[in-house]
């Protein structure tokens, strides 16, 4: 009997093919609309943070919270976002000092990433953008202002 035994294991080996069948419920497509798209928010102002927060859960984002640039910057470490608003002017890292390392954490998808700010001239602009910015929007904003603004990197 524990030869039959021992044969049973070699068996079982050419029975696994069949475990696959639990698959289809893991691609079952109710599992993939739950993954929804989250935005860091990025930004020492509460009042900015709930603004933003309140735009950008109307289209559909799960949001994080980060009063300045390291902050987000570890939540950028710990879980990639898809979608980044930042401020420049902020305490501890700066949204410039932000934006150039989060671009440097390597990304399968990197995340669009919008500079929130006051800083309207045009070589801060230009600035923003080369540190890896992928649009800009002034404050003061409103919902049609940064909506807009998304829809234009494909974020909304």
């Amino acid at each position: 009997m524990n030869g039959a035994g021992g044969a049973v294991p070699p068996r079982a080996n050419i029975q696994q093919p069949e475990a696959p069948a639990p698959a289809p419920a893991q691609s079952a497509p109710s599992a993939q609309p739950q993954a929804q798209r989250v935005c860091l928010l990025v930004d020492d102002s509460r009042m900015i943070r709930k603004v933003a927060r309140r735009i950008v859960e109307s289209v559909g984002y799960a949001v994080v919270e980060a009063e300045n640039g390291e902050e987000g910057l570890a939540r950028c470490r710990a879980a990639m976002p898809d979608l980044v608003i930042t401020d420049w002017n902020m305490p501890v890292m700066s949204g410039i000092e932000f934006v150039t390392a989060l671009r440097a954490i390597p990304a399968v998808n990197p995340p669009k990433v919008v500079f929130c700010t006051t800083n309207s001239g045009a070589k801060d602009i230009h600035k923003g953008i080369t540190a890896g910015a992928d649009e800009y929007v002034i404050k003061p904003f409103d919902e049609a202002a940064l909506l807009s603004r998304l829809q234009s990197v494909g974020a909304a």
